[in-house]
């Protein structure tokens, strides 16, 4: 890729496992990074605008703008473009989605005028919204009071409100954000960037539109381009149409995302969720769940591997413990994806709670045991081999493989102050992860992260009948 005028390069690499070339860029007057990746055998070309949006409170300003910066901007005012955009374009994907820590606008077009016709809708749309000028769109997409006749009773709707309500209603749900409010506490992952239906109200319009004017500027936004496309044209194209218009701002680093301060002792959290009076006082969950930094990137994999070994494999040691004490319904584990401050979890849903001390020593006493054994050397090359056969192939289904890699790997070091690129380097961390499992590596993290971990929760779900009404 050839130097273009506005730019200043980072860093440019041969991306060999993905059959693509890397570079990443700083557009020098608006501040945005950008991240180009040439890929000559793909024709679904991708872009996306990524910005960190760190919540403060449990409002869900984050996933109410995801909403509302869509409906509408100075250049295509109308009232759902959105809509609009699906009905005209080819595309092959269309969305935003809201994480605990960015809200993200992918698309997707094997075309390229009509990537460039998207791309120009979803720009105007994070940087000229309507909602600047029309407060409607908050309580259309947040909330608002409604009242249908003088009798009725007043009430609260919202299209994020009610899809939070929807979505609190599974208590999967509730246990993640408990897990995350007892981990992270005192950190914007503690708080529920959905939005919690009781505490969405509590947002105003100038919270709302100070979020915006803070978060969303090209100083801290993070800008995609990946597939077979004259990159050096689709750079020219931003910074003619729109990044060129805007200055750079200080202040936008990893350090709007803090860290946890680690624990000194476990925490314990005992929390309701709701179920119906049809299902009666059935059993809750018990869950055991520890922070976790990955430091390199054979941890970010480790960990991964790690988990489908303890919990997924036929056989799986701590699974089997639990379940041959019966001590749940159904047994299983999590690994949050981020390569920042992240948990793993073992969960036993359908669970006896007054057999929480007898959970915590089954874990315990498995993991010490696989921990002073070992895990044999099948065990450990066939869960290598799977994790690496499932990166590798890249069956993502109907997604485009450039926004896969984007959230997977790209974003998940990118956003975090790290070289992009270190987590697709999949031919080198995968022979560093083979030679560690002979060193006693993956039960060297059992002892790290789950029994020397005082930076952890026990998280209790007990079971209350139409506790949602």
């Amino acid at each position: 890729m050839e130097q273009v005028k506005g730019y200043r390069s980072v860093r440019s690499t041969k991306l060999n496992e993905l059959g693509a070339w890397g570079t990443e860029l700083v557009h020098e007057k608006s501040g945005a990074k950008i991240c180009c990746i040439e890929n000559p055998e793909d024709s679904n070309k991708v872009f996306a605008i990524t910005f960190r949006t760190p919540p403060q409170d449990d409002t869900g300003v984050a996933h109410i703008l995801e909403h509302s910066v869509l409906c509408g901007s100075e250049k295509f005012p109308l009232k759902d473009p959105f809509v609009e955009l699906a009905k005209g374009s080819v595309n092959t994907f269309l969305n935003a989605m809201t994480f605990e820590d960015k809200t993200m606008y992918p698309v997707a077009s094997q075309n390229e005028r009509d990537l460039y016709h998207l791309m120009d809708v979803y720009m105007d749309a994070v940087f000229h919204p309507n909602i600047l000028r029309d407060p409607r769109i908050m309580m259309q997409e947040g909330w608002h009071y409604e009242l249908t006749e003088p009798e009725a009773s007043v009430t609260i709707k919202g299209v994020v409100y009610n899809e939070m309500k929807g979505a609190f209603s599974s208590s999967d749900t509730v246990l993640r954000r408990e897990i995350n409010r007892a981990l992270f506490g005192d950190t914007p992952y503690g708080y529920e960037s959905g939005g919690a239906p009781e505490a969405i109200p509590q947002l105003t319009q100038e919270k709302f539109l100070a979020f915006y004017k803070k978060y969303y500027h090209p100083s801290n936004s993070f800008i995609l381009l990946y597939g077979d496309m004259k990159m050096e044209e689709y750079l020219e194209w931003l910074d003619t149409h729109y990044l060129g218009e805007m200055t750079a701002k200080e202040g936008y680093g990893p350090e709007l995302l803090p860290e946890q301060p680690a624990f000194t002792e476990p925490h314990r959290v005992e929390a309701p969720y709701s179920v119906s009076e049809a299902q009666g006082e059935t059993d809750g969950y018990l869950s055991y769940s520890v922070a976790i930094k990955p430091e390199e990137p054979t941890e970010f994999f480790g960990i991964e591997i790690l988990k489908y070994m303890l919990l997924d494999a036929q056989g799986a040691p701590v699974k089997k413990a639990l379940t041959d004490a019966g001590l749940g319904k159904n047994i299983y584990g999590y690994v949050d994806t981020r390569a920042h401050q992240s948990g793993f979890g073992i969960v036993a849903q359908g669970a006896d709670l007054k057999r929480q001390a007898e959970f915590e020593q089954i874990i315990h006493d498995a993991l010490d045991k696989i921990q002073k054994e070992g895990f044999s050397e099948k065990q450990k090359q066939a869960a290598m081999n799977i994790m690496e056969f499932r990166i590798r192939e890249g069956e993502y289904g109907t997604l485009p493989t450039g926004l896969v890699i984007h959230i997977a790997y790209i974003m998940n070091a990118w956003l975090y102050g790290k070289d992009p690129f270190i987590y697709t380097r999949f031919d080198e961390i995968f022979a560093e992860l083979r030679e560690k499992a002979e060193q006693g590596y993956f039960e060297g993290l059992i002892r790290k992260y789950l029994l020397d971990n005082p930076h952890a929760a026990y998280v209790t779900l007990r079971p209350v009948i139409d506790l949602a009404a």
